[in-house]
């Protein structure tokens, strides 16, 4: 990743003090340099249908379940963030079929009106006018995702990972995994996400948000299920979208588990 293109994107949307205020902008020629380098873009417009088409496309020509796997686990040891919701991005989308927004409608919306996306837990718009993909790119490479259900995201997503598929899974990173799977195993029935979150904050590289993205792209990739969506949220209440209501006594998904890491355990 090009330095000087990532601290233009950066710097766009975030300062010493946080999210920067009063409207996001760059130099032109900035923005001209970083949209050369593949991190920065135009505004898109675009339909549901050409989101979704795009997606198919992706998953039918470009990337497998095993290259989202690998860029995930190569991510754990490198710090590399912008790679690890790529799993998330897989799992939600791998089996959306080519639709429109309204053949189907929701029959209970809980994401959208579309049907075939809602039952994904997929947050899509019947059209996109106008969408900052640089936002979402921002997000995604300082912390590794934010609006990780989101289809515009997924897209965006896969698209970038297509375009640097070569990772190398190492050693540390594989212990890294099997020490995660430990901590999950550790935790007390009544644990919450926060809980999750401070057991894995010594096993791998990371701050809190980047260990609360991780928490998320393990919940949309079914590895952490909540075996009880009415549970009261603890913690950071909605800011968990997927570990929202997940318990310790849950632990995690066998199947899924071994489905996405089964030969690397």
């Amino acid at each position: 990743m090009d330095a000087k293109a990532k601290k233009i994107l950066i710097n766009t949307f975030w300062s010493s003090g946080g999210w920067r205020s009063g409207g996001y902008s760059c130099a032109d020629e900035d923005l001209q340099y970083a949209k050369s380098k593949g991190l920065m873009f135009d505004p898109i417009t675009l339909s549901h249908e050409e989101c979704v088409l795009k997606v198919r496309e992706l998953h039918e020509q470009k990337i497998t379940k095993e290259t989202a796997v690998r860029a995930f686990l190569h991510s754990l040891s490198t710090r590399k963030v912008y790679l690890r919701s790529a799993l998330s991005s897989y799992a939600l989308t791998y089996d959306i079929p080519i639709h429109t927004f309204a053949e189907r409608p929701a029959e209970q919306i809980s994401y959208c009106a579309c049907g075939d996306c809602n039952d994904r837990k997929l947050m899509a718009k019947e059209h996109y006018a106008d969408e900052n993909l640089n936002v979402l790119n921002f997000e995604r490479i300082k912390w590794g995702g934010v609006r990780l259900n989101w289809l515009i995201y997924c897209m965006m997503d896969l698209d970038l990972l297509s375009k640097d598929m070569e990772f190398e899974v190492r050693s540390e990173d594989i212990d890294i995994l099997k020490q995660m799977i430990e901590a999950v195993e550790a935790c007390e029935e009544k644990d919450a996400a926060r809980q999750l979150e401070k057991r894995w904050k010594e096993i791998f590289p990371s701050n809190q948000h980047e260990r609360d993205c991780v928490m998320e792209i393990w919940g949309y990739a079914g590895l952490l299920q909540s075996q009880n969506d009415y549970r009261k949220e603890r913690g950071r209440g909605t800011d968990f979208m997927s570990m929202a209501t997940w318990r310790g006594e849950d632990r995690y998904c066998a199947d899924r588990l071994k489905y996405y890491f089964g030969e690397y355990l």
